[in-house]
């Protein structure tokens, strides 16, 4: 709530905090040893709830590295990562594990399907982890989401018996499951065609705009595609371990 000072006085709008900021990030290999090399320097940036965000850059630069650490995979050597204004430097690695669990979603490069398992089962494989059972509302959001990738019919097969693109969409199906507030998506439309590529992308951008404005969501989708970075929101390009500073310009502004 904002609070006015006097009767003629126009409400200022207090600063939000953002979803996710970096501040000052640094990771470093083999530290300590006469081979220690920093890969991040530095790093600094802002996503807001609700922004559709495109992070890229030639490989080796940098962009693996730094999704780790925003997915809370590994530490950073130094500086401060801060999920909804929660720093994350300090936490134990089962704190890190449960908000990780509960705030996180991703997609990675390869899907990382469970063989076992069907893909309703794979999609429902966050909500089993979490709470033993998936709830009835839980199945049916999982059944929605395998249709809205375009899997109608393909609830019950196991990943042996869908196509590499198939099996990614079951992944992205699976990291929306239990909508996370952020989403981390590596090269998420990379094995699909042009038209489920749109489709996939449509629905990504969607799940940052899906809850209430209060409970908004935010993507960092890691793409080598000019196209669909330029159709995010905001574009961050990585460069020898470094954000460039027009990164952080709308995407539509750059060239």
């Amino acid at each position: 709530m904002i609070a006015l000072h006097t009767m003629n006085t126009m409400p200022t709008p207090l600063p939000s905090t953002p979803l996710l900021e970096l501040r000052d990030v640094r990771k470093s290999h083999q530290i300590g040893t006469a081979l220690e090399t920093e890969v991040l320097h530095g790093i600094s940036l802002r996503i807001q709830a609700g922004e559709f965000c495109a992070l890229t850059g030639a490989s080796g630069s940098g962009k693996s590295s730094l999704l780790n650490l925003i997915g809370l995979l590994e530490s950073a050597t130094a500086g401060d990562i801060l999920l909804d204004g929660q720093s994350t430097t300090g936490l134990t690695s089962a704190q890190r594990t449960r908000l990780r669990g509960r705030s996180i979603g991703f997609v990675f490069q390869f899907h990382h399907l469970l063989p076992a398992f069907t893909a309703l089962e794979n999609v429902l494989m966050p909500a089993s982890i979490a709470h033993g059972r998936p709830s009835p509302a839980q199945c049916q959001r999982a059944q929605a989401l395998l249709h809205r990738v375009g899997l109608r019919g393909h609830e019950h097969k196991k990943p042996a018996a869908l196509s590499g693109g198939q099996q990614q969409r079951v992944a992205i199906a699976r990291a929306l499951l239990l909508s996370p507030r952020l989403l981390l998506a590596d090269e998420p439309t990379g094995n699909l065609d042009s038209h489920t590529a749109a489709e996939v992308f449509a629905l990504l951008r969607e799940f940052s705009h899906e809850k209430e404005q209060t409970q908004r969501s935010a993507c960092l989708i890691v793409t080598h595609d000019p196209h669909l970075a330029a159709r995010c929101d905001r574009q961050f390009v990585m460069q020898d371990g470094r954000l460039q500073p027009e990164s952080d310009t709308p995407a539509a502004s750059l060239r």
